[in-house]
């Protein structure tokens, strides 16, 4: 276990020496992660004027954004389709340390780099944050950067089978946005959608965590949050070992 740790710790420390030298390109990332959020603030704030609760958790939102972004459809998938991927089955590691090490790094700068604007876009917002509220989201937003990784690294897989991975990764972000409380905060929903919204995947590894920060949810809310949040992780680390046998086959079957 301390030999794996080790080794993604190295992992993590060469991708953030490697990042920090494409400072512009990393910058244009972070700016494209957070237009989603502003976007979202500037018209609920337009629709609802003088809801505090709006710019409160839209802040958060773009918080939760940057420190749980995933790029496996280019950091894993495209290794397939190049055949570097061969190269990392010869390693004397397991494979997920090199996509979760590029992983980390990336949030790590995301939240470094994009820690001024965040600031700026709260002060901005006049927002104001409970600060138990934010140790209590704390645990949320580390569930939820794992689960976010298993979904996007499962979507990602499909470049074992298709040519079309950052599509269909493309499509995982899409759904994200129309039911993680991106397009629309989950309590604005219609009932009944607001209860199937309230169960997804994918307003667990994005709406949850924002609302908690912004006091937006009571106890029996949060707790069943992360009742769902939990089972979530648990089913997508199943699928994802599936997937991930069965892909090795195929990869290994045809030659690769």
């Amino acid at each position: 276990m301390s030999r794996t740790l080790h080794l993604l710790f190295i992992s993590t420390r060469r991708e953030i020496m490697q990042w920090l030298g494409w400072r512009a390109f990393l910058l244009t990332l972070i700016i494209n992660q957070m237009v989603s959020p502003l976007i979202g603030l500037a018209i609920w704030s337009v629709a609802l004027p003088g809801n505090h609760q709006i710019s409160s958790y839209y802040v958060a939102l773009l918080a939760v954004q940057l420190m749980t972004v995933s790029y496996e459809n280019h950091t894993f998938a495209n290794g397939i389709y190049d055949g570097t991927f061969s190269q990392q089955l010869l390693k004397p590691q397991p494979v997920i340390l090199g996509p979760l090490g590029t992983n980390i790094a990336l949030r790590s700068l995301h939240l470094l780099f994009g820690l001024p604007l965040l600031i700026g876009v709260g002060i901005a917002t006049g927002t104001n944050w409970d600060p138990r509220m934010i140790l209590l989201a704390l645990p949320a937003l580390i569930l939820a950067a794992i689960l976010r990784f298993l979904f996007t690294y499962l979507l990602a897989l499909s470049a074992f089978w298709s040519e079309q991975a950052h599509a269909i990764v493309s499509f995982g972000e899409t759904l994200i946005f129309l039911l993680g409380g991106s397009a629309a905060p989950i309590a604005l929903f219609p009932a009944n959608l607001r209860n199937l919204g309230e169960i997804s995947p994918m307003y667990a590894l994005l709406g949850f965590p924002a609302e908690i920060m912004s006091s937006g949810l009571n106890q029996s809310q949060i707790l069943s949050g992360y009742g769902w949040l939990i089972l979530w992780i648990l089913v997508f680390m199943l699928a994802l070992q599936l997937t991930w046998r069965a892909g090795l086959r195929r990869y290994t079957a045809i030659g690769g």
